[in-house]
């Protein structure tokens, strides 16, 4: 986990919105967050807490008092800060809940918490989640770790910087197992100890069936009556086991017997039915024999009446052959009236239309005249259509001669004005004809100018890096003069010490080493602050680089200076305010003349397409004068077929107002005429056919049965009648013969048998109780052998689940050893369970890598150390630490530790966990570390060993922050976030190197 920016406003001391770039530090991999005290350098580290968890460390459990101070009632409080992790950057935005100014009235309403979630995704933010509630579960995934976890590997706040170090086993397992992803040991554990729960739950439930099925077999024994004499020992279950066979063997000698009663019944109860059999067969035909003397008599008593039903049924077959000759006679007389009476209406009609002749003759000669009259008609009424057809064009051809005249008028007054409008458009396009011709100079002039704007703007940002380089150039000369001096001053303080040292070696009588006298009457004195070949040999390696940086200061000053020169050279001379007007009129002048030149072309196009359509209007105006006479002229010859016309149509209508009515009166009569002459020519056919029936009646009258019409119409019954006759006087006959010869037979076959039915009461007696017999009999069979089956598969069942006891022992017993192993309890003398086994090893490297560190700050006298003793009072074991000290040789627990002590083996331990943590595959990457103060007490060779462990992290690309007030540590880091109090009151931010407080 690595953080990017983090942005706080309205938040602890910070009024205005303050931003941090953690990525600012990346080179340097240590920053210092400075300080005076109260300033707010906690706050910072609050801050990214509370993104996070929605909390901050110094407020669990008091006042939560995040919104600052300094805040007015419509100010906002939020923090924003921007995290990556698992490859992907995030960013979180938070608000506490605090009183803010109401949005309408006066006074102050509670501000609910908020939270915003987002991820970075094709060049833009994302949301992933907007609601406190939502975010906080989704970190939860993200980050992997709570907020306990986070304070103690990530950001040592104070008061909790030795939390981990001093923190009990089971605290401390929580805090790994996050880490290390090992909580599928303990689920392991959590499997196991269901398996023994499971193992030992089958161990008692195979003992319970065993006791249960023995007691159902001894309960289904009493049932049955199948108890031994002797009573058992129902712990005994060896014992019972032998009883219950010996209640299955005698439930199968019971079962054998039951089956050899129900053979004996089911023989006596055939026996008994073949008999029944036979005496109900010599019954039936008793029987039978009295009912057929019985039907017999009847079918005699009915003969009188069947012998009537005979004849009425011959003489209806009879009148039958007369039905057709009857019925034609009536239908043939109904027809012949009906047409009397039409040819009479027909003749009453013709006379009422006032038509008065009625012979033949007469009404041939006037049906001629009718059809002359709609003949004429017919003709007459083509051509009163013609005539509203020729009206219609007469009246279409003045339309479109008057049409045409009109379309001339208006053709010329459009040209008229035409003249008037070229001469405008000449005078209009003459003003801006030249436009095209000045456009091209206009957009060179524009380019120039805006080469000379940009090179101005140019000239305008190098201003700033010329004053920087040349600031720089004025430094490394300062640093290079005092190097210089430094350096002489050591060679003149090296002569003067040498001098002071060979005048120390001088012995009178010797020689002098430099002059060769053997007197030394005055030898110079020894200096008391000598100069070593190494202070001699820094100071020149300091001239040297001082000489580089000048060098390279004043070759960045000399380009800078080339640079700007040159910007300013291809600005013209002019400054960027000059350079931007002198650009703006060349756009304005652009932009003009681009404008008339489109006019030019538009008011071109404009008199060009005006010429044109004169044009086209002068040849269209001779074309219109030609339709026009062409249209006078057929308007002229359609007036004269409309004359013509109309007086065809007038000829025929004759005196009825249209010729229709009058065809429609002729269409009348001539009806009238048809439907005389007709209704004569049919009734007089009728008459004829009517004469001709009756005829016909009466010759079949004659030769028939019958005397006259009425005894053969009486005679007379329907086809449903004569049927029912028939099937009566056949069911009767048949009857008849079937009885007669059914009663022979059996007069026959009873011959030398009584009149009265044998009585089957005493038989039907004897074959219901051996029917009884035979269903107790299979009842008990049934019983018997349910009983057996039931009381054999019992036995068989106990018997098999006693034998498997022995196999569930075994294992429940493997299961639960490995159980309770896995989960730290006897055997496990240690009480350490695997999870806590496999975390130890963990431990174990992170105590390596601290130690690391550790023995370097503490000067090789204390190491820490894994101990898996077993804790006290049941407490979980196998994660404990100790440190060994090595002036006693003793281990000891880390809370005997000093205050600076303890300090400097917590940071090693927070260094080690985050080293081990981020070399694990798929483990939580650490790459950003806090420490919030403790660095106080320590004195200064420490404090040097521990700036110089931090300084080592900065190895792949983690960054450690550094809070605290401690001078020293200021001048040995020189990135460093500076927290200081306004004037006013809210702290401010400042973000550098080296910034002072």
């Amino acid at each position: 986990m690595k953080l990017h920016r983090l942005e706080l406003e309205g938040f602890g001391p910070f009024r205005e919105r303050q931003a941090v770039d953690f990525d600012a530090f990346a080179d340097d991999g240590i920053f210092l967050i400075a300080g005076r005290t109260g300033a707010g350098k906690s706050s910072v580290l609050d801050g990214v807490c509370f993104a996070l968890f929605g909390g901050v460390p110094r407020y669990e459990n008091g006042e939560r008092r995040l919104r600052s101070d300094h805040c007015d009632p419509d100010d906002l409080t939020e923090v924003s800060l921007e995290f990556s992790t698992a490859g992907r950057r995030w960013r979180v935005t938070r608000s506490p809940e605090y009183e803010r100014a109401k949005k309408n009235g006066t006074g102050l309403t509670t501000q609910s918490p908020q939270a915003l979630l987002e991820v970075w995704g094709d060049d833009t933010w994302v949301g992933v989640a907007a609601r406190p509630r939502d975010v906080g579960e989704r970190l939860d995934e993200i980050v992997g770790l709570s907020q306990q976890q986070f304070l103690q590997v990530i950001l040592l706040a104070q008061n909790r910087f030795a939390r981990f170090l001093l923190a009990r086993n089971d605290e401390r397992q929580a805090v790994l197992r996050t880490l290390f992803g090992t909580r599928t040991y303990e689920q392991y554990a959590d499997i196991l100890d269901g398996l023994r729960k499971e193992a030992s739950r089958a161990l008692e439930s195979v003992d319970e069936r065993v006791r249960m099925l023995l007691d159902e077999a001894e309960r289904a024994a009493a049932t049955a009556g199948l108890t031994g004499d002797e009573p058992v020992d129902d712990g005994d279950l060896p014992a019972r086991l032998g009883e219950a066979v010996r209640v299955v063997e005698r439930a199968a000698y019971r079962a054998e017997a039951a089956a050899h009663e129900q053979a004996r019944a089911d023989a006596e109860l055939d026996r008994m039915l073949a008999r029944e059999r036979t005496l109900a067969a010599l019954a039936e035909q008793q029987q039978q024999r009295l009912d057929a003397r019985a039907r017999l008599a009847l079918l005699d008593l009915d003969a009188p009446a069947i012998a009537e039903a005979r004849e009425v049924l011959a003489a209806a077959r009879s009148a039958e052959e007369l039905r057709g000759a009857l019925e034609s006679v009536e239908r043939t007389r109904a027809v012949a009236d009906r047409a009397d009476a039409a040819a009479a209406a027909a003749v009453a009609a013709w006379l009422a239309a006032g038509e008065s002749a009625a012979a033949p003759r007469a009404l041939q000669r006037r049906d001629d005249q009718l059809a002359a009259i709609i003949a004429a008609c017919d003709a007459a009424l083509a051509a009163d259509a013609e005539l509203t057809e020729a009206e219609a064009e007469l009246a279409a051809a003045s339309v479109s001669a008057t049409e045409a005249d009109e379309a001339i008028a208006i053709l010329d007054e459009q040209r008229a004005i035409v003249p008037a409008t070229l001469e405008r458009l000449a005078a209009q396009l003459a003003a801006v004809a030249a436009a095209p011709a000045r456009r091209e100079g206009a957009a060179a002039a524009l380019a120039q100018a805006r080469q000379r704007r940009d090179a101005a703007r140019e000239a305008e940002d190098l201003v700033a890096a010329l004053r920087d380089t040349e600031r720089e150039m004025l430094a490394r000369s300062t640093e290079l003069a005092a190097s210089t001096t430094r350096h002489t001053t050591l060679l003149q303080r090296r002569l003067a010490s040498s001098a002071g040292d060979l005048a120390a070696g001088l012995v009178d009588g010797e020689a002098c080493p430099v002059c060769g006298g053997t007197e030394h009457p005055h030898p110079a004195a020894p200096t008391s602050d000598p100069v070593t070949d190494a202070d001699l040999d820094d100071a020149a390696r300091a001239k040297e680089a001082a000489w580089e940086a000048d060098r390279v200061a004043a070759e960045a000053f000399e380009t800078a200076r080339a640079a700007h020169a040159a910007a300013a050279a291809r600005a013209g001379g002019v400054d960027l305010a000059a350079a931007e007007s002198a650009l703006a009129e060349a756009e304005t002048s652009l932009t003009s003349i681009e404008a008339d030149a489109a006019s030019a072309e538009r008011l071109t196009a404009e008199r060009d397409a005006l010429t044109a359509a004169d044009a086209a209007a002068a040849e269209a105006r001779t074309t219109l004068v030609a339709d026009a006479a062409r249209r006078r002229q057929d308007a002229a010859l359609a007036a004269q077929r409309v004359a013509a016309l109309r007086q065809r149509v007038d000829e025929a209508r004759g005196d009825a107002p249209t010729i229709g009515e009058r065809r429609s009166d002729a269409e009348r009569r001539r009806g009238l005429v048809r439907a005389v002459r007709d209704t004569a020519a049919e009734a007089a056919v009728h008459r004829q056919v009517a004469a001709d029936a009756a005829a016909d009646r009466d010759a079949r009258l004659a030769v028939s049965r019958f005397a006259d019409v009425g005894e053969a119409r009486a005679a007379l019954r329907s086809t449903a009648e004569r049927a029912a006759l028939d099937e009566r006087i056949r069911a009767h006959d048949a009857a008849d013969r079937a009885d007669r010869q059914r009663l022979l037979e059996l007069e026959l076959a009873l011959a030398d048998q009584p009149d009265a039915p044998i009585d089957l009461a005493p038989v039907r007696a004897e074959v219901a109780a051996a029917r009884a017999h035979v269903t107790a009999a299979a009842e008990a069979r049934t019983r018997a052998t349910g009983d057996l089956a039931h009381l054999r598969d019992l036995a068989e069942r106990a018997d098999a689940t006693h034998r498997s006891v022995s196999e569930a022992s075994a294992r429940a017993a493997v299961v639960s050893r490995l159980a309770n192993t896995v989960a730290g309890r006897a055997p496990n003398t240690h009480r350490m369970t695997l999870e806590a086994f496999v975390l130890a090893a963990e431990l174990e490297e992170i105590v390596a890598a601290a130690n690391l560190r550790l023995a370097a700050m503490s000067s090789g006298r204390y190491r820490l150390q894994h101990s898996d003793a077993v804790a006290a009072r049941g407490a979980s074991s196998g994660l404990g630490l100790e440190v060994l000290d090595a002036f006693t040789g003793q281990a000891r627990p880390p809370q005997s530790l000093s205050g600076g002590e303890t300090f400097l083996a917590s940071l090693a331990l927070a260094l080690g966990l985050a080293e081990v943590v981020t070399a694990r595959a798929g483990g939580i990457r650490l790459d950003t570390l806090f420490v919030d103060e403790g660095f106080g007490s320590l004195d200064d060779e420490t404090l040097d060993l521990a700036m110089r462990t931090l300084d080592e992290l900065r190895q792949g690309g983690r960054t450690v922050g550094v809070i605290s007030h401690v001078a020293a540590m200021k001048e040995q880091i020189p990135a460093q976030l500076v927290v200081s109090a306004g004037a006013a009151g809210p702290s401010i931010i400042r973000q550098g190197s080296a910034v002072p407080a």
